[in-house]
């Protein structure tokens, strides 16, 4: 089943950068979208969709969280910012 979120994240532009450099080259398995789109507020949010829950969960282990660990200096905060879930109701497009 799709997993689908939004996700406001309290880093610049910059940080970000970081962030995607550390992950390398290799695509993410089982990320279907990632969107990074700046708020009004000069903030940063995601819009992601996954092929499942496991697959992100299993990427936020194995290569997010490291990566965003080594943008960060190891001060990566203790909770993951807040996101919000959502319901699909339909999905189409090459990789679906």
């Amino acid at each position: 089943m799709v997993h689908a979120f939004t996700q406001d994240v309290p880093i610049d532009l910059p940080t970000y950068e970081k962030i995607i450099a550390n992950l390398g080259p290799d695509p993410l398995e089982g990320c279907i979208l990632h969107l990074c789109v700046r708020r009004v507020d000069g903030g940063l949010r995601y819009i992601d969709v996954w092929e499942s829950e496991q697959k992100c969960a299993d990427a936020f282990d194995q290569r997010i969280h490291p990566a965003v660990d080594q943008a960060l200096g190891g001060n990566r905060p203790a909770e993951e910012p807040h996101s919000d879930r959502l319901d699909v109701l339909h999905a189409s497009g090459s990789a679906l």
